[in-house]
């Protein structure tokens, strides 16, 4: 593990680790690390707009602070999460473009060796078909059926097949339950609206035990009381929680760089609080964040809207360690 960048170097310069942490390359290197940064960057699961493949590197230098080494007090918890927690960047899995199966190997077992060093994988993608590999080496990891899900997102994923084919955004949720790496009825989603998927899928949810909170919920009875809600919910849940977060849940006046936009979505100022609560009153394992594809935002707004949703997120899980 070694710094990469010059002590108080602007954030525009120097290599691109997040947030300035250092990095990371060897499962030696991952010990004593609370918290461990990888990117997962491949889109093959796409079924519409490429480009996620390029969301781990906008990411990671979507950071505007202009100083290092990393400190980031966040004035709403009162913490920083950087003197609270040992957090490293762990590099990206070796993703090779046009094979998706070899790509979800590949982040597998890089989830797989930060768990192992005892530390807390978060995962920047990429297209959500990730999520089914990430899961499953937290769920092999805790045991099969020990680990709940709260997955923030537009779309369902829990299609049996998209085009014929398993391996797919729109299928990884599908694919947990089914395998019995995670019980539907320990499985929560949060955000869902537009029009996928179709009733057919709802029912196979609902039909295992799952449970979602629509956006037109949110609208009607606000952000707190739904999250009160699954807060409630969750402490039901195995003691191992995994999050996995479409930045499509996002309206897209917040977060057009994403392949399968939905107008209508959430905004920031109700998403962050939610991640807050989770990861402060939640034992949470592990995190991923999908579908950024930065070419579709000249802005530069999603990607910077995403590293501040795992920023928000570490951040409470600092105060979650502190006690």
């Amino acid at each position: 593990m070694f710094q990469v960048n010059r002590p108080f170097e602007a954030a525009y310069a120097g290599m691109g680790t997040y947030c300035k942490v250092p990095l990371a390359l060897e499962p030696k290197d991952l010990e004593g690390a609370d918290v461990a940064i990888v990117g997962a960057p491949f889109d093959e699961g796409v079924s519409y707009r490429p480009g996620a493949r390029f969301g781990p590197r906008a990411i990671r230098q979507a950071d505007n602070f202009l100083w290092s080494p990393p400190s980031r007090p966040h004035m709403g918890l009162g913490v920083d999460p950087f003197a609270e927690l040992t957090v490293v960047d762990y590099g990206d899995a070796e993703c090779p473009p046009a094979d998706l199966a070899a790509s979800h190997r590949e982040i597998k077992a890089r989830v797989a060796e930060i768990l192992k060093a005892g530390a807390i994988p978060v995962v920047l993608g990429g297209d959500h078909s990730l999520a089914y590999p990430d899961v499953t080496a937290v769920a092999e990891h805790f045991g099969k059926g020990q680990v709940g899900v709260i997955q923030f997102d537009t779309h369902t994923d829990t299609a049996p097949t998209e085009w014929g084919g398993e391996l797919s955004h729109g299928t990884p949720m599908r694919r947990l339950i089914d395998e019995g790496h995670v019980a539907g009825e320990h499985f929560i989603q949060i955000g869902i609206h537009g029009y996928f998927p179709d009733p057919a899928d709802f029912e196979w949810a609902s039909e295992n035990g799952m449970r979602w909170h629509t956006r037109y919920e949110i609208q009607e009875r606000g952000m707190k009381a739904v999250m009160d809600d699954v807060i409630a919910a969750a402490r039901d849940f195995p003691p191992a929680v995994f999050v996995t977060f479409d930045i499509d849940v996002f309206d897209d006046l917040h977060a057009p760089g994403t392949g399968s936009l939905e107008p209508g979505g959430l905004t920031p100022r109700e998403v962050f609080p939610a991640l807050n609560r989770i990861f402060a009153e939640l034992p949470v394992v592990g995190m991923d964040l999908v579908e950024v594809a930065p070419t579709y935002d000249p802005s530069g707004n999603t990607a910077l809207l995403a590293h501040r949703c795992v920023l928000e997120s570490i951040s409470a899980l600092a105060l979650r360690r502190r006690g």
